[in-house]
Order: structure tokens, then sequence, then C-alpha cells
């Protein structure tokens, strides 16, 4: 008997596929602004002070090589009220003169906490087990903006014996305070200061700059942001400083399809790293490249007299060489090959790195690699 709700229920059905459907064929390359483009004005700024680890078991900086560390540690007594002698020298094997960074990110306010780096600038071994002193970190402007101070985490470890031998893992002579720094100025920006706002492309493109500008103004209205240049686009964005925010985070999460990246072929000429991006094309070509191996080996031949002759033992040296030419195949790039036809192309006939960079070098001086070849 045949259920008379199966054409309701199969609607049904139909209807939650079409629309899983359509929430899984969003766009796949669209990206949002924030993704894109940052607010002009609204960065981090780089902080950095000098101060000492203490604590050190005996792995801190030498008399002789660290004359500086001796001074701090005397100026810090100093300033504690301890008088030290001039005619006695201190021994900071359990001190460390050490370089601190840190990075204030933007709005930070008075009382917040942030990260820091610790350094040895001395001839310290280990900063394991080390606790950084209060020390002020200063802007490019000599201000200071925080003051750090505590326990730090080190990821090295170093160990040495008596009779010289050795063993580091990492780097011991670096370490991080987790939320060590404490916040004591913001850094004024110029957020709510202009009637418009700036937003600089992280890789400046026209077709994307026009993109966002299109986004911006479909979904807030006409007129509200013109393209610049090919980096910056200007925005009318409200006076009051409550509305700014909203009005930011709604921008923000538009979503732009970015154009497509300029053909670029990147090849590290340290490390024979090659990348190809998608948008690399290649003309109509023939390759062909073959390897010329040559060995050379030496064998000892040794002349022994007879026994009643008057001779003696001669070592005669004899080499032998040997040419060798590795088979090569010639391959043919139809107009137009994509990325992934010149890997397999490569790849066919068992070009390493080296052997990459060279075919790319050859195609590109025959004009059929479209595309811009960076050595870097």
């Amino acid at each position: 008997m045949r259920n008379p709700n199966l054409p309701n229920l199969i609607t049904a059905l139909l209807a939650v596929a079409i629309v899983a459907l359509s929430l899984t064929i969003a766009p796949v390359h669209a990206e949002r602004i924030k993704d894109l483009a940052t607010i002009q004005g609204v960065r981090d700024n780089q902080l950095l002070g000098y101060g000492l680890v203490v604590g050190l078991d005996g792995s801190g900086d030498k008399v002789g090589s660290s004359p500086f560390t001796q001074q701090s540690l005397r100026s810090m007594l100093t300033q504690l009220g301890i008088v030290v002698p001039p005619n006695i020298n201190l021994n900071p094997k359990n001190v460390a003169a050490v370089t601190v960074h840190a990075m204030l990110p933007p709005f930070a306010k008075p009382g917040q906490e942030i990260d820091v780096t610790v350094s040895s600038i001395g001839d310290a071994k280990s900063l394991r087990g080390g606790s950084l002193l209060m020390t002020p970190l200063k802007g490019i402007d000599g201000q200071v903006y925080a003051i750090a101070q505590g326990n730090l985490v080190v990821g090295g470890l170093s160990s040495e014996g008596a009779d010289g031998s050795k063993v580091t893992i990492n780097i011991p002579s670096s370490g991080r305070v987790p939320g060590g720094a404490t916040v004591e100025r913001s850094v004024p920006t110029p957020f709510g200061d202009d009637a418009m706002l700036t937003l600089n492309l992280k890789s400046g493109d026209f077709t994307t700059v026009q993109r966002v500008t299109d986004a911006i103004n479909k979904a807030i209205g006409g007129g509200t942001a013109f393209a610049v240049d090919a980096t910056s686009v200007k925005v009318n964005a409200p006076k009051n400083i409550g509305q700014r925010v909203g009005f930011v985070s709604l921008v923000e999460n538009l979503e732009v399809d970015p154009a497509a990246a300029v053909a670029r072929v990147i090849v590290n000429s340290r490390t024979g790293t090659v990348v190809i991006n998608s948008t690399v094309r290649v003309s109509p070509a023939a390759v062909s490249h073959g390897s010329l191996t040559v060995t050379i080996s030496e064998n000892a031949q040794v002349s022994q007299p007879n026994p009643l002759a008057a001779g003696t033992t001669v070592v005669t040296p004899q080499s032998d060489v040997s040419v060798q030419e590795g088979g090569s195949r010639m391959f043919v790039f139809d107009p137009g090959v994509t990325l992934d036809t010149v890997v397999r192309a490569v790849n066919q006939v068992g070009a390493g790195p080296s052997d990459l960079v060279a075919i790319l070098e050859a195609l590109k001086q025959a004009g059929a690699l479209k595309a811009d070849l960076v050595v870097i």
C-alpha cells in the first residue's frame, strides 16, 4: 500500500538537500576585508629594554668578558641602598645581561599585560631557571610604555661535561615571559580623529582595491568608499566613536573575492626551494634536459721486482675515467598549460630542484614562461 505522505516527505528531503547544497557552494575564494587590509594608524608598536636575569645556576656572564653586567649589577645594588666598595669585583656567574623586547598592540590600556622576549647579550650559556628583574620598556620616542618582570620560560637546554663535551638543545640563551610586562601608558591612535578611515591592502592590487570599494558601497551605500590607489581605500565613517566601532566591525566582515595573484615563480638559490603559483602559464615549448656524469676512479698498481733483481718496489697510479650521459627525454608544453602540467612534465623527466631551476630559467630566456622569475 502506498504511503500518502510519501510525496510530501520527498519534497521535504529535497528542500533540505537544496539548502545544504547552497550552504556548501559558498564562494570558496571569498575573503573578509579584515584579512585583506588593515586600518591606517592601527598597528603594533615595538618596545625595547635592557635588564638583568638572576637566579641562574652558574650559567651567567663571565667576569672578564662582560663588564657591563658587573656595572649593571653594581648600579642596581646602589639603587637598593647597598654600597659595594670600588675595589670589590662582583662575580656575575648567576646573573646575565639581557635585552627585553615586546610588541605593544594597538589600543592597549594601562594595566593590561603583554608577552616579552628575553635574549642574552653577554656570554651567558643558558637563561634556564632565571628571573627577569624589573625592566622598563621604551618606545622609539624614549618614553616608558611598559614594565617587565617575571620568571623565564626557556625551551632550550645546554649541558657541558668536564672533558669539554657539550650537548645543546634549541636555544637556551633566549626565553619568554608570558604576560610578563604591564602596560603603563597607551599609545594614541588616529582612529577617531579623521572623518574618513583608510584601508590599506596587505598586497596592493588595482582589481582587489576596486572589488573592496564595490563591496563596501553595495553593503552600506553608494559613495561610502572610493579607491585612492592600488593599495588604499578611503571610507566615510561615523564621527561618533561608538558608532565608528560598529561601522568598522561591519566593514571588516564583508567578503570580497581577491584578484588572482601576479604570475610569479620564486626560486630560493640557497635551499633549492621552488614555488610556482597557480597563475603561471607556459607558451608552446619543447624542453630536453639531460645530465652528464664523469666518474674518475684511482687504482694503485704495485710493481714488485724479482727477488734477485736489484730493484725497488714502485707504486704506479692508474686512473680510469668514464663519461656517461643520462637519458634525456624531450617533452612539449602546449599553449597555455597550467601549473599542474608544468610540474607533472618536469617530474616525468626526473628533474631535481637544481634541474628545475635550470629548466625554468631556460623557459624564461626563451620567452615561453609567462611569469616573473624571482630569485631570492
